[in-house]
């Protein structure tokens, strides 16, 4: 049917008509048409459901994964602490390996210049 040019106009009002009359008609509703919507509001609910679940799963997973990289980083960072604590500790030692040498050289040469004075 074509509504924005009719060729004959009573033809036009009378098909016009019975398509509104059918239209408006009450029909009854099909047998299953409510458990089929229940179905599919089911269905909806468990989507939403799942979508939800979902979401706070990967939530909880980016929390994760950003302790454990917070943690990695810190972790290494106490490391490279340690390590650089220990290798101020072998430089003192050394320092004082060297300082006992120094005086050790030093006495004798006092004690030898000493005996050479005499």
């Amino acid at each position: 049917m074509d509504f924005e040019r009719p060729d004959q106009p009573e033809k036009f009002d009378e098909e016009f008509e019975r398509e509104l009359k059918q239209a408006m008609e009450r029909r009854p509703a099909p047998p299953n048409l409510k458990r089929h919507i229940l179905e599919r509001r089911g269905i909806r609910r468990t989507e939403r459901v799942h979508i939800h679940t979902m979401w706070w799963q990967r939530l909880a997973a980016s929390l994760l994964l950003a302790a454990v990289v917070a943690g990695g980083y810190g972790w290494r960072q106490m490391e490279e602490r340690r390590k650089g604590e220990e290798a101020k500790q072998q430089v003192i030692t050394a320092l004082r390996i060297t300082n006992q040498v120094l005086n050790n050289m030093n006495r004798k040469l006092v004690t030898r210049e000493r005996a050479e004075n005499k």
